[in-house]
């Protein structure tokens, strides 16, 4: 087996282009069974994801829960699937159209596409494509807002092991977070008030919750700063509404496995403040660009009916930002700032500029 991907032919007198690759986590091709169990099998087969020695982590993987897992997750995203597809696929390919025509209005020519990173269209396969059509310069995004070892770093991980296997290597350039960005705060502040538009603002006893995708707590204690970022993110947020301390709540969703994970975990927030008495919750997640599972079916029904259960009233999720024009606005900045020094602009043609010129000397004589 050859050492290095074959090269594609090269064109001399090409000019070198740039191109963008917006990537997230990935998905499913289908809401079926079969097509869980590849995706599943490689998510959780990634060390940076579950980090548990191999051996064992391989038994219980493929022992036991590719035998029960996939046909239970196929139920769920079943729920949640549109016409087009998953929506995590729709929203990330939609983003980028947008991104694409918003870049270029400010007079960049470059390249945007997208790719996952689990499941199709596959990081590598974007980048052999887009090294072929004759990107030397690649700026990778990854679109989780709070950088974490077993999300964004799993990206770059991704982009670094196709380099080792490429002979002529495009330079190449990684965002590694934006948890903080006013673009990506303000808006999120807008779909907040929006939503409070619609529903009313919130009373005594109503609260916002502000949730996160869960990880292990022992990624804290080994340097992640995924737990800070988040807080961070939930802080300026809260400050920016106007929120009283009592008013709002940063939790963590989506607990796997026995092990501790981040606390407050979401789940159990939401029924004790059903028995409490809270009345109405507003839930947002943060930290997914794009309606995805976990937000539409986890969050949007199993909270509503975790939380209605327990006694509370009023349950509204709050979509993610998807396609809301101050997010491109947002995703534009964050990528025009990372494109810095990278020649994207409309290039000056030396010839017509010379030709210019002369005929300036030309009129100038003449008069």
């Amino acid at each position: 087996m050859p050492r290095f991907l074959p090269e594609p032919p090269h064109r001399h007198g090409t000019a070198a282009s740039t191109a963008v690759v917006l990537v997230n986590l990935g998905t499913p091709d289908a809401p079926t069974a079969p097509a869980l169990k590849r995706y599943l099998k490689q998510f959780l087969s990634d060390p940076r994801v579950v980090e548990i020695p191999k051996p064992l982590w391989w038994l219980i993987l493929n022992g036991i829960i590719l035998n029960t897992r996939p046909k239970k997750s196929a139920a769920k995203y079943a729920t949640v699937w549109m016409p087009e597809g998953s929506p995590l696929r729709v929203h990330t390919e939609r983003q980028a159209k947008l991104l694409k025509g918003l870049i270029g209005q400010r007079g960049h020519h470059v390249t945007v596409t997208w790719a996952m990173r689990y499941g199709s269209p596959a990081l590598p396969d974007v980048l052999s494509h887009l090294k072929a059509e004759g990107a030397s310069r690649i700026l990778v995004v990854p679109m989780y807002p709070q950088y974490a070892a077993s999300t964004t770093a799993t990206v770059v991980d991704d982009a670094c092991q196709w380099l080792t296997q490429t002979r002529n290597q495009p330079e190449m350039r990684f965002t590694r977070n934006f948890h903080d960005h006013d673009g990506y705060l303000a808006a999120l502040d807008k779909t907040v008030r929006q939503h409070w538009q619609t529903h009313g603002a919130l009373g005594d006893k109503d609260r916002l919750l502000i949730s996160f995708h869960g990880l292990p707590k022992r990624s804290l204690t080994l340097g992640d700063p995924y737990f800070c970022e988040c807080h961070k993110t939930g802080r300026l947020l809260a400050e920016r509404l106007n929120l009283q301390p009592e008013q709002f709540q940063i939790c963590f969703q989506s607990r796997f496995g026995k092990a501790e994970w981040l606390q407050p975990y979401t789940a159990p927030t939401l029924e004790e403040w059903g028995k409490q008495g809270i009345r109405r919750v507003d839930i947002i997640c943060p930290g997914f660009v794009a309606d995805c599972l976990e937000t539409l079916e986890e969050i949007a029904q199993e909270g509503r009916a975790d939380f209605l259960k327990a006694g509370g009233k009023e349950y509204h999720y709050i979509p993610a930002l998807n396609e809301d024009d101050a997010w491109i606005k947002a995703l534009a900045d964050i990528v025009e700032n990372h494109l810095a020094g990278w020649p994207t602009k409309a290039a000056i043609d030396p010839q017509a500029l010379e030709t210019s010129a002369r005929q300036a000397i030309k009129f100038g004589a003449r008069s």
